[in-house]
């Protein structure tokens, strides 16, 4: 196991927090993989998407939709209103810490991390931004709601 997530391994008290966003920070499939393996020893829930647009308004509405369906086609949630309601209010929250400042014809290419548990199901996004390709910079969001077995 690598050094950073060692530490993460050690970790007593899991949240669907740190947990999602480690996930959406993994660079390569390697260690995407190593903390998944750390996440189904833990009991937690998971899927990993990506989501990409040319402007403001094509990453939004990508989103929900990448999002929901990526919960929806690997079992992560129930196909009810209270569960979706929750993965997307978490989504909507996430996507504040990309889109803070973002210009309408900015460039968006992120990786999104939805994990949970029992009770709550965390949404983070990690990528890249730019209005060219020489402004290109990293952003980041998190999202967390609580979520019912309804």
């Amino acid at each position: 196991m690598k050094e950073w997530a060692d530490c993460f391994a050690k970790e007593k008290n899991w949240n669907v927090e740190t947990a999602a966003m480690l996930l959406a920070l993994t660079w390569s499939l390697e260690a995407e993989n190593e903390v998944k393996n750390i996440l189904d020893k833990q009991g937690m829930k998971y899927v990993v998407t990506e989501i990409g647009g040319r402007s403001f308004g094509e990453f939004q509405g990508k989103t929900t939709k990448a999002v929901l369906g990526a919960c929806l086609n690997n079992g992560l949630i129930k196909k009810t209103a209270p569960q979706a309601h929750a993965v997307l209010h978490a989504a909507e929250e996430a996507k504040k810490g990309i889109m803070v400042n973002a210009s309408t014809s900015t460039s968006i290419a992120v990786k999104v991390a939805i994990v949970r548990n029992d009770y709550w199901v965390a949404v983070a996004m990690f990528g890249q931004s730019a209005i060219h390709p020489l402004t290109n910079h990293y952003r980041a969001g998190l999202g967390v709601m609580h979520l019912t077995n309804n």
